[in-house]
């Protein structure tokens, strides 16, 4: 393996690695295995990996704006295209630096626009995207280099608004900021990369300049929702 950046754990127990950088390939290890096999063939590092509930995984490759997909229930390693035109651009077809991916219930799919500092999400099927959270959609918030998106069991987005130094929430009443509100980097996060979420709700987040993972408990009795351990 060389550079590995995206990972993902199926519900099985199986890890899904990004070995892109030099290899060219998605690999999966089983338990216990010594070894991995290749799944995907894919042009450079997954910045992002995610499978859905229909069994697909899912690679954002950063360096060429581009969003790739195989289903794990096919025989071979080849890709198709989720997103992305492969060109940087900032039309609703087009993506700009992808890093965190996520595909809900009924197979759409969100995708954290770098540089475009946007949420972009691809209907299932569809290549042209809608942008869901960034300056450009009234009722939302702006971001600055958003790296990483979840949907929490109630259908909330959450995002990693890594440049901003923070964790953005959407809630009952829209979006707000819910970890590191100050947005300046410091103790609490500093260029926070990714982020995901236990079955009880507890947030577990990848904050890059510190140098550490964090975990943020749920606390349903306080008013930032969440609190750190």
């Amino acid at each position: 393996m060389d550079g590995p950046i995206g990972l993902f754990v199926g519900t099985n127990g199986d890890i899904y690695i990004d070995n892109g950088k030099s290899y060219n390939r998605v690999d999966k290890w089983t338990l216990n295995a010594t070894s991995g096999e290749a799944v995907m063939n894919v042009s450079d590092s997954c910045s992002g990996l995610f499978i859905d509930l229909n069994n697909t995984i899912y690679c954002s490759i950063e360096n060429n704006h581009q969003v790739v997909k195989k289903s794990l229930n096919s025989i071979g390693t080849l890709t198709s295209v989720a997103a992305g035109t492969g060109i940087s651009g900032n039309g609703s077809f087009m993506l700009n630096g992808p890093r965190g991916i996520f595909a809900d219930k009924q197979f759409n799919l969100y995708v954290a626009d770098r540089y475009n500092q946007r949420i972009q999400r691809f209907s299932f099927g569809q290549l042209n995207g809608t942008t869901v959270v960034g300056s450009a959609v009234p009722g939302t918030i702006s971001l600055n280099q958003p790296t990483g998106v979840v949907l929490d069991g109630d259908d909330y987005l959450f995002i990693v608004d890594s440049s901003n130094n923070r964790i953005v929430g959407q809630g009952a009443n829209g979006y707000r900021c819910v970890v590191g509100c100050s947005t300046s980097g410091g103790t609490q996060l500093n260029s926070a990369r990714t982020l995901s979420f236990d079955t009880f709700g507890n947030m577990f987040v990848t904050d890059k300049y510190n140098n550490q993972v964090d975990i943020f408990l749920l606390s349903n009795n306080d008013c930032s929702k969440f609190i750190q351990s």
